[in-house]
């Protein structure tokens, strides 16, 4: 097994290894320090069914029940698809994962990590942009840092702010996710003990405490900074990737800049996190 640097600060290339079959201790702890150190795994040469895909996570933790049952795969509910083959009630075609964010932060424990295993791609584009976070925070100037240490977001399901419009919960789902939960919008990561923005443009409703004619600026203004490009890692797909990436210090995007008339599909399964502190 190979482990190489993507860029300065976030990404490991791995290859050389079938996650189909057992992997050794010694290399389940090297994917699992490369993934604190680097925050994104881009594990190569894939080709995992749903069940596969669920063993080769448990390497990194326990799965974490995600929140939209719409998109569960029947066979396989802890493992979620998405596709650009997916349309809005009114119609409109549905891309997933666009806008910057992090996944299910209104949870009280959100998700650790996002993984996806691609399956079907376009010829060209949808690439997934993350941008490191825990850089960010420490490039940020003292003065803003100051600013914003013990302030504590909102996160709801569906932000009133947001430009981006998810897809409804379904009745079920709506019972066991959160109306609202508060997170402090420094975080500390329990493993790294670094520390990030942590922020979420389609989930915050507003700062506890906060003026949203305060509050909204400010968000835009760490957002506009913490995805600047020197922070990114652009992941270009290929076939047979498994991509996995550290929800608690980065944000991330997929791109609908591809032919729609080609389908995107990718198999998705979360892990489970704590609560952020």
């Amino acid at each position: 097994m190979e482990i190489r640097p993507m860029t300065d600060h976030t990404g490991a290339e791995v290859r050389g290894i079938d996650l189909a079959r057992p992997v050794p201790p010694e290399a389940k702890d090297a994917l699992n320090r490369a993934f604190i150190e680097r925050s994104v795994l881009v594990i190569r040469d894939q080709s995992l069914r749903p069940q596969e895909v669920l063993a080769a996570v448990e390497l990194f933790g326990r799965v974490f029940q995600q929140h939209n049952t719409k998109f569960a795969l029947p066979d396989c509910p802890q493992i979620h698809y998405l596709s650009n083959q997916d349309r809005y009630p009114d119609g409109r075609r549905y891309i997933p994962g666009e806008g910057w964010h992090t996944d299910h932060s209104n949870d009280t424990r959100p998700p650790k990590a996002t993984v996806l295993h691609a399956v079907s791609l376009p010829d060209r584009g949808g690439d997934t942009q993350f941008a490191n976070t825990a850089a960010a925070y420490s490039a940020l100037p003292a003065t803003m840092q100051e600013r914003i240490a013990g302030l504590m977001a909102i996160h709801v399901y569906q932000s009133s702010h947001s430009t981006r419009q998810l897809i409804g919960l379904p009745e079920t789902a709506k019972e066991r996710v959160p109306n609202a939960v508060l997170h402090p919008m420094v975080r500390t990561h329990p493993e790294s003990a670094r520390k990030s923005i942590y922020i979420n443009p389609i989930r915050i409703e507003g700062i506890r405490g906060m003026d949203h004619k305060e509050a909204l600026p400010l968000l835009g203004d760490l957002l506009v900074h913490a995805t600047a490009e020197r922070f990114q890692y652009r992941h270009a797909w290929k076939p047979g990737d498994l991509v996995m990436w550290d929800n608690r210090c980065l944000l991330h995007k997929a791109n609908g800049d591809y032919d729609m008339e080609q389908t995107r599909y990718l198999y998705r399964v979360m892990l489970q996190g704590d609560v952020p502190r």
